[in-house]
C-alpha cells in the first residue's frame, strides 16, 4: 500500500473536494494510506504550498498539484 500526504488547510474548499475524491478512490478499491497536513500550522509548508493547495505528495517525493480530476488522481495513486 502506498503512502500519501494531502497538504491543504481547513478553510480550503478545493482541499475538501480532493479529500472526497481520495475517499471515492479508496471506496473503488484504489488502496492507499493517507495523512492530511494543514499547512497553516507551519510557516515553511505555507510558503511552499500556499498557492498550490491541495497538493498530494507520494512517499517517494512526487507531487500532484491542483487542479486534478478523478482519473488523474487514480493514475497518480496507482503509480
Amino acid at each position: 500500500m502506498s503512502r500519501f500526504t494531502l497538504y491543504g488547510t481547513s478553510a480550503c474548499h478545493l482541499c475538501d473536494v480532493a479529500g472526497q475524491m481520495l475517499a471515492e478512490a479508496q471506496a473503488q478499491g484504489v488502496d492507499h494510506e493517507l495523512e492530511k497536513v494543514d499547512i497553516a500550522d507551519s510557516d515553511e509548508l505555507f510558503e511552499r504550498y500556499g498557492l498550490f493547495i491541495p497538493v498530494l505528495r507520494h512517499a517517494d517525493g512526487r507531487e500532484l498539484r491542483w487542479p486534478f480530476d478523478p482519473p488523474q488522481l487514480r493514475e497518480f495513486l496507482q503509480s
